[in-house]
């Protein structure tokens, strides 16, 4: 049986080259030929995972990604098919939780089947 096409756009974790798009949570990356989305993970309380739902209603990392597709979806940035992830291993790690935890950028985005 055939597996329905997924038309999400793909998030991959690598070299800026395999993407359309980067999300980052370094304020100085700058691409004029690529949609950039920053994101900065708030301090989180002593137990807590960043961005968890008891203290943030949506993540920094869904918040990014929110606004990179409805910055794609309204033409003000190129159309992309794939983000790349430039963040640290912090960032990383967020991201994976925000696409895991939150429904709105999963419904949007996922992960690569590779890294």
């Amino acid at each position: 049986m055939n597996q329905p096409a997924d038309d999400r756009v793909t998030v991959r974790f690598g070299p800026p080259e395999a993407a359309d798009a980067l999300l980052t949570d370094d304020p100085a990356v700058t691409s004029p030929a690529r949609a950039v989305a920053h994101f900065r993970l708030a301090p989180a309380l002593a137990g807590h995972r960043p961005g968890c739902t008891c203290c943030v209603p949506r993540g920094p990392v869904a918040e990014a990604l929110g606004r990179l597709f409805l910055a794609r979806a309204r033409g003000e940035v190129a159309w992309f098919r794939a983000v790349a992830v430039l963040a640290t291993p912090a960032g990383e790690a967020a991201v994976r939780a925000a696409l895991a935890t939150d429904q709105l950028a999963a419904a949007r985005f996922r992960l690569a089947d590779h890294r």
